[in-house]
């Protein structure tokens, strides 16, 4: 049997540097990102393409990382962005470090 790892975090993808940013929340990073990029469930980022692991933080409860989504999808945009090239200024897809083809 298969055990699920759980590792809440919460993640931006953006559809291209400077483009259209999702803000989501996960307790598997690997599985949403998987999810995203084969467009599973219909919604804003199959509708939008965004696709980009852009930026992602690890949490060690789930409250802690919903709490902090919530926060962050309250932001104005540019924050958003700020907190996106303090840690990756070139926005480079992150997923890559999880085996995921490059964008």
């Amino acid at each position: 049997m298969e055990q699920r790892e759980v590792q809440p975090a919460v993640y931006l993808l953006a559809s291209q540097r400077n483009g259209t940013l999702y803000c989501g929340v996960t307790s598997n990073l690997v599985q949403r990102i998987a999810q995203h990029r084969a467009g599973n469930y219909s919604g804003f980022t199959k509708e939008h393409g965004v696709h980009r692991l852009v930026w992602f933080e690890l949490h060690g409860t789930m409250e802690d990382a919903i709490t902090r989504e919530k926060r962050i999808k309250k932001w104005r945009r540019a924050w958003k962005l700020e907190l996106i090239e303090a840690e990756n200024q070139r926005w480079l897809d992150l997923a890559e470090q999880f085996g995921f083809e490059a964008l």
